[in-house]
């Protein structure tokens, strides 16, 4: 018994990639034609939706994350759980929007000095994805940055349904590509060839062998491996290898540094500074390199994925996804406007606006999903609970806000049921709040200022990147979104919207 937790796309159409040729293993379970699927859950970090070639970028090439899409299905139209690392991951794993999710903010988890970890943890009674695919009897695992609760608390992924975890706990910590430690479970591992002035471990690089291993002793299993990845999250490094030599003469480039200039939070961020902090950025001589190296050296992660999966055998009755937890950033020397990382819309991180919230996503699943198609489907990350459910035959939690998508994976449109609206709100900048209903965009800022202050609202269908505000043509619309944005949410005393004086 359940426990009651619970850019436009640029020419997807041409020439199909073959899957090839699978080693075939006839004593596994996922050989069976009614065997559970497999879940690969690939979630990048501040990859904004022009961030993929896929998608429109045009200063680099990601083929692997690519060729999912020409082997699978690209989304046109979906949505991250928020424009923040924590809610959005939050949204995820509850299939609840940040008006009913119980993370609904960036909120530490009471640190008192730089060097403590953790975010404020899910509550023990909250039903997630992976408990419910764990029940189904999947083999569960999480590889990159939680987020959602320190170890030993009631967020510890361990408790929140995952079998393994490695990576990541805090997401403060993740800011620093050659981390001090990583977590392997409970079991705090000390990187003993990163010292903070000597750096030779690749967090990301060690995460994806863990990844891999999870993979290859898991084949005769049904799993569901999670892989929130901190790339291409600040700060912009990644090592100097092969990868990196294919971009250190392209660009031109603004160096960024360390010149205190930015207050208290960013003093000491160079590895080997006295007072170096582990939430800050290092400096960086090519941040333009930076960024297109580490979203290469990702989607060259994804294509070892992808391979090792059909090596294996397994890959016809896998599903893969590939997403992004929430728009792009701007911190350590990031560029988004020279890389167009936004693409055909406007807004970045910390927005309501579309660039801060539309992301990229595919889906590649063969024995299920025809090659080479398109949907313009409003979906968002509270879809993904119902979704895998459905895929799993697992009961669904009471009080979801997402609607399975199967249909839509499976091609069958005419079955598929659709949102009456989608709602977020944000607990920063003095308060956000948003609504999509059908074509119209609300959007509300300075919300703790004023919580009655006037909504912007938007025709998407024809004002992509929302510049033309024609509220006052249609007061029936507004209205109808501001009864919304009043009946989408609860009161959450976490994190109250305003916050408590």
């Amino acid at each position: 018994m359940l426990k009651g937790k619970w850019i436009l796309f640029f020419g997807v159409v041409g020439l199909l990639f073959g899957c090839g040729e699978e080693k075939q293993k006839p004593s596994s379970t996922n050989s069976e034609e009614a065997a559970m699927p497999n879940i690969v859950y690939i979630l990048a970090d501040d990859l904004g939706y022009g961030d993929l070639s896929i998608y429109g970028q045009e200063k680099f090439d990601t083929p692997n994350i690519d060729k999912l899409a020409k082997e699978g299905l690209l989304f046109t139209q979906h949505y991250s759980g928020s424009t923040v690392c924590a809610p959005s991951r939050s949204a995820l794993m509850t299939g609840m929007h940040t008006g009913h999710t119980p993370i609904r903010g960036n909120r530490a988890a009471g640190w008192t000095n730089p060097h403590e970890e953790g975010q404020f943890p899910l509550k023990a009674e909250t039903l997630t994805l992976a408990e419910i695919l764990k029940q189904q009897g999947y083999k569960t695992g999480a590889f990159g940055k939680w987020g959602l609760g320190f170890i030993g608390t009631e967020g510890d992924p361990n408790k929140q349904g995952f079998d393994e975890f490695y990576g990541y706990n805090c997401q403060g910590q993740a800011h620093r590509y050659y981390p001090t430690h990583l977590w392997d479970n409970e079991k705090k591992i000390i990187l003993e060839a990163n010292d903070t002035k000597n750096n030779e471990l690749y967090a990301p690089d060690v995460i994806h062998e863990k990844a891999l291993g999870f993979i290859k002793n898991n084949a005769d299993n049904p799993f569901f491996m999670f892989v929130p990845s901190v790339i291409p999250h600040a700060e912009l490094i990644a090592p100097k290898d092969s990868i990196w030599d294919e971009f250190a003469d392209t660009f031109d480039e603004k160096p960024w540094g360390n010149d205190k200039t930015s207050g208290p939070r960013w003093k000491g961020n160079d590895y080997g500074a006295d007072d170096y902090s582990a939430r800050g950025y290092a400096s960086q001589e090519k941040p333009r390199t930076a960024f297109a190296a580490m979203v290469t050296r990702l989607d060259r992660q994804v294509g070892e994925i992808v391979t090792l999966l059909k090596d294996l055998g397994i890959a016809e009755n896998t599903l893969i996804m590939f997403t992004s937890d929430n728009g792009p950033h701007m911190e350590g020397g990031a560029d988004p406007d020279f890389f167009n990382s936004s693409g055909i819309v406007r807004g970045r991180k910390r927005d309501l606006y579309e660039g801060g919230i539309r992301v990229p996503m595919i889906a590649k699943w063969p024995r299920h999903i025809k090659a080479g198609r398109t949907t313009k489907h409003v979906s968002a990350f509270w879809d993904i609970l119902p979704t895998f459910a459905e895929m799993t035959d697992a009961d669904l939690p009471e009080n979801i806000d997402g609607i399975s998508m199967l249909p839509i994976l499976k091609g069958q449109t005419e079955n598929q049921k659709k949102h009456d609206h989608l709602y977020w709100e944000f607990h920063e900048q003095n308060g956000k709040q948003a609504v999509r209903m059908g074509n119209w965009k609300g959007i509300r800022l300075k919300v703790f200022d004023d919580p009655e202050a006037p909504i912007e609202l938007y025709d998407i269908s024809k004002d992509l990147k929302e510049l033309n505000n024609i509220a006052q043509e249609h007061p029936q619309i507004v209205t109808e979104i501001y009864n919304l944005m009043k009946s989408s949410r609860t009161v959450n005393e976490d994190f109250p919207f305003p916050p408590k004086s």
